[in-house]
């Protein structure tokens, strides 16, 4: 066994590269976490601006025929 032949102090250093390695990946991990959170906040604010455009566009044009309606300008 491995862990059995090792001292004290290896294990406690082989302890202690293991956190340190586990300190950093918390750390990057929190940070793509934090760059996830702005990314959401982005994407929410353009979904309603986009939302608020969509319902502006279909007021202006309560006559019209939906787009969704519509037959392409193909045929």
């Amino acid at each position: 066994m491995e862990n059995e032949d090792m001292s004290d102090t290896d294990r406690i250093t082989s302890l202690e590269e293991q956190i340190s390695y586990l300190t950093r990946t918390v750390d990057e991990l929190s940070d793509v976490i934090a760059r996830q959170e702005n990314d959401i906040d982005k994407i929410q604010r353009r979904l309603g601006m986009l939302m608020e455009a969509e319902v502006s566009r279909q007021s202006d044009g309560e006559g019209s025929i939906a787009l969704a309606d519509q037959r392409p300008p193909h045929w």
